[in-house]
């Protein structure tokens, strides 16, 4: 059974921190990369992080210096600790999982699409309050 579950997701303060974590399990993780997505309702669902089967990462220019994606392949783990939060990155977020094809073109392009995603967690909510 191929599952992701994301978890970490809460209330916090402008400013402050939250911790997600996205756990794998059903596939081999080391064969996959982890695309993080976050969507607000009627928005399109926008890619912001990835860490790729070579452990080279890639952020969204809205996030880069405030979130830090990284891998425990031991405990088939994807965490996004995520600094210096603001009320814009409200959301709920998601990880999903996928041959590096993708996530490679975000590093290469600027830009991560959901489209074609193998596999997705269900996602948890994340509310930054001003």
């Amino acid at each position: 059974e191929v599952q992701l579950v994301e978890s970490g997701g809460g209330l916090v303060q402008a400013g402050g921190s939250l911790r997600l974590s996205c756990a794998a399990s059903g596939f081999t993780f080391d064969d996959y990369a982890i695309n993080w997505f976050r969507q607000v309702p009627g928005k399109e669902r926008e890619g912001i992080s990835c860490i790729n089967t070579d452990g080279s990462i890639w952020y969204k220019d809205s996030v880069k210096g405030r979130f830090t994606i990284s891998s425990d392949s031991a405990k088939k783990t994807v965490s996004l600790q995520m600094n210096s939060l603001k009320p814009e990155d409200t959301a709920t977020y998601y990880c999903a999982a996928d041959p590096p094809v993708r996530c490679s073109s975000a590093q290469a392009r600027g830009v991560l699409e959901y489209y074609g995603m193998s596999y997705w967690g269900k996602g948890t909510l994340v509310t930054v309050s001003s």
